[in-house]
Order: C-alpha cells, then structure tokens, then sequence
C-alpha cells in the first residue's frame, strides 16, 4: 500500500461520543482515586505510628529489674535514687525561720534576737545546700540514663522495653523532681529564709564577724543556690538544662533520638493510663498517680529540646490526649500537673499551639 492510499484508507476504530468519553473519564478518575485511597489506608496500617495508637508494650514500673548489660549504669543511679525519699521528707519537714526572722528585722539593737534568728537560719542554709547538691546529683544520673536509652543501636521503643530498668529509673528521677518542685512551691520561707542568710552575712562579713557557715556556703555556692531557689519548679529546671546539655554536647547524636525517647515515654505512660488492661496490673493506685506524673515531666523536657516543642502539630506527643487523661482525674489529684503544663513549658503559648489544647488547659 502506498503512502497516499494508506492516508485515504479508513480507521479500524473509532472515538465513542464525547459524553461517553466524559463519562468513561470520571470512572476511571473515581476507580483510581478509590485505589489510592485503599493503599492510603493499607499504608496507613503498615506504618501505623506510636502517635496515633501508642507504643503497644507495658513497662513495669513496679517491678522491673536490671539485666547484666543495665547493671552498672542502674548501680550508679540508684546510688542517687536511694537518698531521694530523705530528700522530700528533709523539704516536707522545712519549717522555716519566719517568725524569728521578723524579730530581728523589728528590733534592730536586740542583740539577742538578732542572734536566735541567725542560728535559727543557718541550720536551714545548709539544709538548702543539701537539696541543691542533690540536684547536681541527679543531673548526672539523668545524662547517664539519656547515654543508655538514646544510643543509635535501639530505637526509642526497643530501648524502653528492653532496658526496663533503666526506663523505671528515669521515671522515677521525673517523679522525685515533680514532687519536690510541688512542695517547694508550698514554702515560700525557703526564699525569705535564704535572703535573710545572704543579707546577714554580708554585713557581718563586713564588721569582720567570725562566719564558720561559709566553709559550708560559700559566696559562689550561695550565688548558685540563689539563682537555683529562684526558680519555682528548680528541680525541673535542673533537668530541662540537663536534657538541653546532653542535646548540645552530643552533637553526633541526632536530636530525634532524644525527643524520640521522651515522646515515646509519654505515649507509653499514656497508653497505660486509658487501657484498662495495663493500669489493671498495677498492684497500687499510686501507681496510677507515679505514671501521670512521668508523663508530664517527659512532656516538659520534651517542650524544652524539641525547636517547635510539644504542643505544635508537628509534635509527636499527642498532648490532647494526655491532656485528656490527666483531665479524667480527680481535680486535686491532677491540679498540679496541669499547673505544670501551664507553667514550666516553653511552647504553650506559641502561635503554633492549637487553640483547642491552649483551652484544655485555660
């Protein structure tokens, strides 16, 4: 066939009409859109996230003992960790100087008030002092447990179902730290205490009084108790600047591993607290109250390292539902943990934060 008869030669073929095509078009657009949707949902299943259902293990804080390989690590912060109920009941047991401090301040040219004040006070000096090195104590227990639980050989959720122990010990730094942070905020003598020491002892030190009190406390370990006091939750403080150090100085480390690790913390706390399956094998209900405080301590020094913090969309803590369970407690029980939330994250009042979660917590 030539080229001219192949041009003039009719089509084997032909185009259905037009509203036929258009009709063919849009079954076929709905099928594909129906396959992408179901590979959506497949995908979505695949790779289903800990932010949406939570990492699906229990971690016992109960009962969990060291393996071999936790064992020195766990010997190192549970050295740390023993000293700490003495550390509440020293601070839940603070009385403070008050009424002996107004005394002296009312009468100038009492000598004898002016003394029983300053040996009321410097017996509680070097109380403070023993709250504050306990504090550089736990700072380092905290970076030693941030080695173990963010090394790259584990992810986030290995590490804390594997390494139990560790997991409990680092629950258990969080749980003191609240505790304390609770009661300090009850006992504002703590500030007036302190400030009345520093005064006293800079005018004695200037008429060149004998100050035996400052082999105890020093003028820069006073300067760093006071800026530590100054705080209202210093505990927490101490260890959002700890989680901060540990982030910076190991540069090599990927910040994911650590904002991993405590967003991991949270889901599970989380989890455990609104499945009844898992809270029911808890043996005590101050379990119940232990897992709610980890999870807003983790939840905090999450805000603290994360750039964009815990409660933007992009946060891999689901705050609404922490928010939510927390809010299911009893008001006294929950009040100062939400209190927390409100006040010692960085993030909440962000323009990024849904307004939705900055009203759970109005």
């Amino acid at each position: 066939m030539t080229s001219k008869e192949s041009a003039s030669a009719p089509l084997f073929f032909s185009l259905p009409p037009l509203p036929r095509l258009l009709s063919l078009g849009h079954d076929l657009l709905t099928s594909d859109l129906q396959s992408l949707s179901q590979m959506g949902n497949l995908l979505k299943v695949l790779t289903c996230t800990e932010l949406e259902q939570g990492p699906n293990f229990f971690l016992d804080f109960e009962n969990a003992q060291p393996t071999e390989g936790e064992r020195e690590v766990w010997n190192q912060v549970n050295a740390v960790l023993q000293d700490s109920e003495n550390i509440l009941l020293g601070l839940q047991a603070y009385k403070g100087a008050g009424q002996e401090i107004r005394d002296a301040i009312q009468n100038p040219n009492d000598f004898t008030l002016q003394e029983r004040a300053w040996n009321s006070v410097c017996p509680l000096v070097i109380k403070l002092k023993r709250f504050y090195s306990f504090s550089l104590r736990l700072e380092e227990a905290l970076q030693s447990l941030l080695e173990c639980l963010t090394c790259p050989l584990l992810t986030p959720t290995q590490h804390l179902e594997r390494e139990q122990a560790l997991a409990k010990q680092f629950a258990e730094i969080l749980h003191f730290t609240l505790r304390f942070d609770e009661l300090k905020m009850r006992i504002p003598a703590i500030q007036n205490d302190f400030s009345y020491y520093r005064r006293t002892i800079s005018r004695n030190r200037i008429n060149n009084m004998n100050l035996d009190i400052e082999k105890e406390v020093n003028n820069e370990m006073a300067n760093r108790m006071s800026l530590f006091y100054a705080e209202a939750t210093p505990m927490l403080k101490t260890l959002s600047n700890a989680t901060t150090n540990f982030v910076t100085e190991n540069k090599s480390l990927p910040l994911e591993n650590t904002t991993d690790c405590l967003s991991t913390m949270a889901s599970v706390c989380k989890v455990m607290l609104e499945t009844p399956e898992y809270s029911s094998r808890f043996s005590s209900e101050d379990t119940l109250l232990f897992c709610m405080r980890v999870m807003v301590g983790v939840i905090i020094l999450y805000d603290h390292v994360h750039p964009n913090g815990a409660f933007n969309k992009s946060s891999k803590i689901d705050m609404k539902g922490c928010i939510k369970v927390l809010k299911e407690q009893p008001v006294d029980i929950v009040e100062g943990l939400l209190n927390a939330l409100r006040f010692t994250t960085k993030h909440l009042n962000d323009e990024s934060t849904p307004k939705n979660i900055r009203a759970m917590l109005q």
